[in-house]
């Protein structure tokens, strides 16, 4: 699926913040020579790995940082303690677990296009010092794709970067399209993917509508249906768009990501309007918030369309409330309460 990057950048780090502290202090203390067993290690990253994958971010937070105190120079718990507050939207915090992540294992791919994501988004919003958190962004997704070619998701992240951001923070559409043909080589489907994402950032809808057809007539995953269906959601084609996740739910009809996009779907279609609505509320009762899915905020702004077409404005206008309080960017839920006269 694809992610958003933050691209325009923000202020440096002026202090080391509570994440990385958690590390140092324990790295200077005289309990330092009294270093847990591996398998305690093994134990407190698996019990941090499982509140994570749960969605219990800050659970997992609380074993990590009792953990760091026995194993400072670990550095899966480092990267999973900033992946934590890249969750929780804590970018500061994010930056300063992953950076030390980095600097424990150097060579660890997923480690640096992680804090590349971090900084990235940290820089959203920050007109300030932006430039120079969008060159550390590229470099560190330059980084993760130099150290593992075969990382699918770091070399998506290098291309969308350039495919957005400006020439003076090292972006551009030549680097992208030539990044673009390497990945290519490396895994058609994803480059076919990127290409069409590139003809959608450019407007050239019947170049990506193409590919994106191309791609779904032998999907190789959910994930690939899925992004098709993101496009198509926002292209506003519902007939398109139920065909991808048709295709989604032969591959895995247990997949949960079902539930939001199905609903999505149904609303776009006006048909099965219970039907949808339960969907999107099971998608977010059954479903933790995570980065690589889609938002709760989405699926409040589906409801919130859902309601408005049925004339249920006092319902619509809380769930275009509900949207912007987890995402006070998202513009068609402000757009929503705008028409409901409630902005």
């Amino acid at each position: 699926m694809t992610r958003a990057i933050g691209l325009a950048t923000c202020a440096l780090l002026l202090s080391v913040g509570p994440a990385h502290s958690v590390f140092a202090a324990a790295r200077s203390s005289p309990a330092r020579a009294d270093r847990a067993p591996r398998a305690q290690q093994t134990t407190s990253l698996a019990d941090a790995q499982h509140l994570f994958d749960a969605g219990q971010y800050n659970q997992a937070i609380d074993v990590l940082t009792a953990a760091a105190a026995r194993s400072p120079n670990d550095a899966q718990m480092a990267v999973l303690l900033g992946r934590c507050y890249y969750e929780l939207g804590d970018f500061s915090r994010a930056i300063d677990g992953l950076e030390h992540g980095v600097e424990l294992a150097p060579n660890d791919s997923n480690a640096h296009d992680w804090l590349g994501r971090a900084y990235g988004r940290k820089a959203e919003g920050d007109l300030l010092f932006g430039y120079t958190l969008a060159r550390k962004t590229r470099h560190e997704f330059v980084t993760a794709v130099g150290l593992q070619p075969t990382n699918l998701e770091a070399q998506r992240d290098l291309i969308r970067f350039d495919l957005n951001a400006p020439a003076i923070v090292g972006g551009g559409d030549e680097k992208a399209l030539r990044e673009i043909d390497s990945l290519s080589q490396i895994d058609p489907v994803e480059g076919s993917l990127a290409r069409a994402e590139y003809f959608a950032a450019k407007k050239q809808y019947a170049d990506a509508d193409d590919l994106y057809q191309k791609i779904l007539a032998a999907p190789k995953s959910v994930g690939v249906c899925f992004e098709a269906a993101d496009y198509y959601r926002d292209r506003g084609d519902g007939t398109k768009m139920s065909a991808a996740v048709s295709a989604a739910a032969k591959i895995d009809p247990n997949d949960p990501r079902l539930a939001y996009y199905r609903g999505v779907a149904d609303v776009m279609s006006g048909q099965r309007a219970a039907e949808a609505e339960q969907l999107l509320r099971a998608y977010m009762n059954s479903t933790p918030e995570y980065s690589e899915m889609p938002s709760h905020a989405s699926a409040h702004e589906w409801l919130g369309a859902l309601f408005e077409k049925e004339g249920r404005n006092s319902e619509a206008a809380e769930e275009y409330k509900a949207c912007l309080s987890a995402d006070p960017k998202d513009r068609a839920a402000r757009e929503g309460l705008r028409r409901l006269g409630r902005d």
